[in-house]
């Protein structure tokens, strides 16, 4: 009982839609788990919980439909790409970090949200889960980085968090101010 009081209160805080000024992206049962896992790794290793962000939420889906509908995954493009199909600039996005900058910029590109944004993604043939995204990027370096703030993220201090899990894919991004969109519940 307690369990299901817990999850219950943690579905109803998570579980927001945009103001008006954005496009309904509520986020999913997965998605809701997404931010837990993350926030409790982060709570293990000595980090405050990163507050849900409507804007890189609405950043992550989008990227997550364009991967999906899109797949701008092709060549030297990985899965920080964007592709030529949508309102945003395309952005090639190669493990030499040359075109970083673009795909940084997607949330102010996107959303009102005037911070870089930075990204992590994860993809799973079989249907990407809450759980194994976050395994998968606690077993990378530069991925775990991101996270818990370390290496070249060490001065970052996040304060914002989108996540979207869909199909194949699971994506999360971390921007270092606050949303100035309000959380409705």
């Amino acid at each position: 009982m307690k369990t299901t009081i817990i999850t219950l209160i943690f579905t109803v805080y998570f579980n927001f839609t945009f103001s008006q000024t954005e496009s309904s992206y509520k986020l999913t049962e997965d998605e809701i788990k997404l931010c837990k896992l993350i926030n409790d790794y982060r709570k293990s290793n000595n980090l405050k919980p990163i507050k849900i962000s409507p804007s890189l939420t609405k950043v992550a889906k989008i990227h997550v439909d364009d991967l999906i509908n899109n797949q701008p995954v092709k060549g030297n493009c990985n899965m920080h790409s964007w592709s030529d199909k949508g309102t945003w600039k395309p952005c090639c996005y190669t493990d030499d970090h040359k075109n970083a900058a673009l795909m940084w910029s997607k949330p102010s590109e996107l959303t009102d949200y005037k911070s870089n944004g930075y990204e992590i993604a994860y993809f799973f043939t079989n249907g990407a889960t809450p759980e194994d995204a976050l395994a998968g990027w606690k077993s990378s370096y530069g991925h775990k980085n991101v996270i818990l703030e370390r290496g070249v993220f060490s001065k970052s201090h996040w304060k914002a968090m989108g996540v979207s899990i869909k199909g194949i894919y699971a994506v999360a991004w971390f921007g270092e101010e606050l949303d100035t969109l309000p959380e409705t519940k």
